[in-house]
């Protein structure tokens, strides 16, 4: 026992790695584990006091601890069983293929990541490009949302800046869980969004397995009270105006409740811009009838590096107002409770018309409508039009002129429309980009413009 051993220098280092790594994660590192979950939570505690509606457990649970949850669900193993059966696969297959799909959808949310940096990235990015609107068609409605209920904001998918936009503008409230699609199963971006709470979902799967592990996902957050996002169209609008509803993720929310379980409250969220970033390349794929369309990254660095300039030399623009218009919220116990044919076709109608109600009038979108609808028109009644539409939809504000005036300076400078002897008028360049903006106005429906071109047109008349 008390004699030498002679050992090979690699050998004795390896053994005492192994060692080291032994004690360390037997004694230290539950300890530093511990320790900062300790920190974590108290720290969760303080930011749910200022929170209008408090992180969930359920959001703060080990990434692992909710694979191993999901795929033991009943409902995913009994899916697994069928698949096994169907593709005449062991069932060890089967369930290991339900354990990779809920490594893809499961978020690791932090967080510290969500409110100490993609918070303050997105207010950053957004008060930048933006000249930033909130406004409500009934703020105290929203107040008045039962706080256990199950909050789901549903929005119309203008623009990739959606998602920067509306977690910037909903910090004060909660953590978004957003479902995104595969474009952004891209290292590091990856990472950086499952660490924001965000899932990533198949727009196009085939797979039942994938479906089932899919909707137990959502069944159990909406059950946990998580607050979530979702653009019901899919993908960005290629034409400007709201499109028509996908029904996927509403029918695992819908499927995944009880008229006696947590009632689940949906708020229509109505996003517009002055300018979208990515119009060109969303109406070239509109024309193309294809929505495969992929932004090249020299594109993207040559513009973002022409910002960068423009700022350095003082000549950098903001492009214009991007606003954000809650609608009236939809309570899922009240709705069961009218009669309906469909409860999901009709949910996601009503969804989608009190969007289009709720989308906010901008300057832009409103002159390209107003000068396509009633052809050449002098620029000042243009911008007295603008501007009874803006202060019909919510008090005056003192930049209104200016944003009017620079709104339709951008179109002009970029050759939407062009000035002719003092009136405005279409360019004939770039008319598909005209259309697209006045298809966003959705002016169509909005009664302040109906009365106003009333009034107008009685005044012409007399």
């Amino acid at each position: 026992m008390t004699q030498t051993v002679e050992l090979p220098l690699w050998l004795f280092v390896l053994i005492v790695v192994f060692a080291a790594v032994t004690f360390a994660s037997h004694f230290l590192f539950p300890s530093v584990r511990w320790f900062f979950r300790r920190r974590l939570e108290k720290a969760v505690a303080r930011l749910n006091e200022r929170l209008q509606r408090p992180i969930q457990p359920f959001k703060l649970a080990r990434r692992h601890d909710m694979i191993q949850r999901l795929i033991y669900d009943p409902q995913v193993a009994k899916a697994a069983q069928v698949h096994a059966h169907e593709t005449d696969i062991p069932e060890g297959v089967a369930y290991e293929q339900a354990r990779r799909y809920a490594r893809e959808i499961v978020p690791s949310f932090s967080a510290f990541t969500y409110f100490s940096f993609a918070i303050r990235v997105a207010r950053l990015l957004s008060n930048a490009f933006y000249n930033v609107r909130l406004s409500y068609e009934d703020e105290n409605a929203l107040k008045e949302i039962d706080p256990q209920a199950t909050v789901v904001f549903v929005m119309n998918h203008r623009s990739n800046m959606d998602y920067v936009l509306v977690t910037y503008l909903a910090a004060q409230q909660s953590a978004l869980s957003y479902a995104v699609g595969e474009w952004a199963r891209v290292w590091p971006l990856s990472r950086l969004i499952r660490a924001m709470g965000a899932y990533f979902i198949r727009r196009k799967s085939g797979s039942d397995l994938y479906r089932q592990v899919l909707a137990s996902y959502v069944r159990l957050a909406t059950e946990a009270g998580v607050t979530q996002a979702m653009f019901p169209e899919g993908g960005l609008s290629l034409t400007g105006a709201p499109g028509r509803p996908k029904l996927g993720l509403l029918k695992y929310i819908i499927d995944g409740t009880t008229p006696e379980g947590r009632d689940v409250v949906f708020v229509p969220v109505a996003l517009n811009y002055d300018r979208v970033l990515e119009d060109t390349i969303l109406t070239a794929a509109a024309e193309n009838s294809e929505r495969r369309f992929r932004a090249r990254i020299g594109v993207i660095t040559r513009w973002s590096l022409k910002q960068i300039w423009r700022r350095l030399i003082g000549r950098y623009k903001r492009f214009g107002i991007a606003s954000v218009r809650y609608g009236m919220p939809i309570s899922l116990h009240d709705f069961r409770e009218c009669e309906s044919r469909d409860l999901m076709t009709d949910l996601a109608r009503e969804l989608m018309k009190r969007i289009g109600h709720a989308i906010p009038i901008v300057p832009a979108p409103a002159a390209c409508w107003i000068v396509r609808e009633e052809g050449p028109m002098p620029e000042d009644q243009v911008k007295a039009r603008i501007s009874d539409l803006m202060r019909s939809e919510g008090g005056v504000r003192e930049t209104d002129s200016v944003a009017i005036t620079e709104a339709i300076d951008q179109l002009v400078e970029r050759r939407i429309l062009c000035r002719e002897s003092g009136n405005l008028k279409p360019s004939v360049e770039r008319l598909n980009l005209m259309n697209y903006y006045a298809a966003s106005a959705a002016l169509e429906k909005n009664e302040a413009y109906a009365a106003i071109a009333k009034e107008n047109s009685a005044t012409a008349g007399s």
